[in-house]
């Protein structure tokens, strides 16, 4: 079984995070329909190498390493069907991209896109509030980019 660990530096990562905290057995549920849809995930015939895990009981992400065979707009077609059947399943949102994860107190927090202005106003959130950047693209990206300040991102750009 190939992890997100074992792939490429370069592979193509989504990252989908959902409207809510998932529990320990639904992470368990998720990541064995997620590793299933990954175990037969090809492309024009070709098997893809790839991955896919709950992490922090928030986010489902899914990587493929292209250097074997490159995902095509059908095989992505089928990740967003799991996407999909995962959010009809345990009742959630996975495709909202104005809600923010956020960690404050050790914990993972969320809202909306809009509320980040009233958050900063209010002491919530600071210029060095750890945020998910979800829109990372590649495993590297993931690594050295998917938790970083708020005052790094592209969020404040757009709420200023």
């Amino acid at each position: 079984m190939t992890t997100l660990s074992h792939l490429s530096p370069t592979s193509r990562i989504w990252i989908y995070q959902s409207s809510r905290e998932f529990t320990t057995d639904e992470v368990q549920q998720i990541n064995t329909l997620a590793t299933e849809f990954v175990n037969t995930w090809s492309a024009h015939g070709a098997a893809l190498k790839a991955a896919a895990e709950v992490l922090h009981n928030r986010f489902l992400v899914i990587g493929v390493d292209e250097q074997q065979a490159a995902a095509s707009g059908c095989s992505i077609d089928k990740s967003a069907a799991l996407v999909k059947k995962t959010e009809a399943d345990f009742n959630t949102d996975l495709l909202d991209r104005m809600q923010i994860a956020y960690r404050k107190d050790g914990e993972i927090k969320t809202c909306k896109l809009p509320q980040i202005s009233t958050l900063l106003e209010k002491g919530e959130l600071t210029g060095n509030t750890i945020i998910f950047n979800n829109l990372v693209t590649t495993k590297k990206d993931w690594e050295n980019n998917w938790e970083i300040a708020l005052k790094d991102s592209w969020i404040l750009q757009t709420v200023n």
